[in-house]
């Protein structure tokens, strides 16, 4: 019988993976966002979305050579449910898994990973940071190819593409779950 974690056990299982505390911050933040993208679009799996969110690069820090293919192992040796393994490693289709985003659920994650980055590398450089954030800073960023390199501008638009939005409407709600209490 698969289990499904919550967000605590979630972290839980990221940190006997995971010790740096970019990575951890990382997953908090992306579980934090898919858990404000879910009250808006799926409100009764709010907790379901933030597990996914917590778990997505579980394997990132240890294997980065193997990312997704080892955490569809891990997940599964844990006997995680099926759903939420799917999620996780759909993230990395076209990147570095063959696994695709089928769900609205696995297209915000695949939209937003690369974006909270971007958006956390934005913040650092402000006096401000996220507080009063406009999606225009944000996109003057996004055309410096040189600034938060790491960060696919090319994952971010199909994100935005498979989730039908403009870019400018993913950054906004981004940037608001990024500042939710």
């Amino acid at each position: 019988m698969s289990t499904l974690p919550t967000p605590e056990q979630a972290k839980e299982l990221l940190m006997q993976y995971n010790s740096e505390p970019f990575h951890i911050q990382h997953a908090e933040t992306v579980s934090k966002v898919m858990g404000e993208f879910a009250k808006e679009y799926d409100s009764e799996n709010v907790d379901f979305w933030r597990s996914v969110g917590m778990l997505h690069d579980i394997d990132f820090e240890r294997w980065p050579e193997q990312h997704c293919a080892k955490a569809d192992e891990l997940l599964h040796e844990l006997d995680l449910d099926e759903d939420l393994i799917h999620a996780v490693v759909s993230h990395g289709y076209g990147i570095c898994y063959d696994v695709e985003p089928t769900k609205y659920m696995e297209q915000v994650l695949f939209a937003t990973d690369e974006l909270t980055g971007l958006i956390g590398a934005v913040a650092l450089m402000r006096p401000t940071g996220l507080s009063d954030m406009e999606p225009k800073s944000v996109m003057k960023k996004f055309k410096d190819k040189k600034f938060a390199a790491g960060c696919s501008r090319d994952v971010i638009r199909r994100g935005a593409e498979m989730l039908g939005m403009e870019l400018n409407e993913l950054i906004e709600k981004t940037i608001r779950a990024m500042r939710a209490e």
